[in-house]
């Protein structure tokens, strides 16, 4: 995809957007996604981390390990599989 589709992706189509690091990779054409964001407490009014996984669809398993990436929403394609992978927006070390 080039820059212009995948930033047009969750945009016009009203489908979530994630960024999230991969954390395994094991799988055939699927791969799962940690996503971690900072919500503030409604009482103690501090940040707290929070994190959710996620499985992406992975056609040609190009992502791996460590890999930060961006995932939208799909149709379901198994039980927990309802994201595909659109880019990997940078590489492990």
């Amino acid at each position: 995809m080039d820059k212009d589709a995948i930033e047009k992706v969750g945009e016009n189509t009203g489908k979530k957007v994630y960024t999230g690091v991969v954390v395994s990779d094991k799988m055939d054409k699927s791969i799962v996604i940690q996503v971690s964001t900072r919500q503030l407490h409604p009482l103690y009014k501090k940040y707290v981390a929070r994190s959710k996984k996620f499985m992406a669809h992975d056609e040609n398993n190009d992502a791996h390990t460590g890999d930060t990436v961006r995932i939208v929403e799909s149709r379901p394609m198994s039980k927990r599989k309802t994201w595909k992978l659109v880019e990997i927006v940078e590489r492990a070390k």
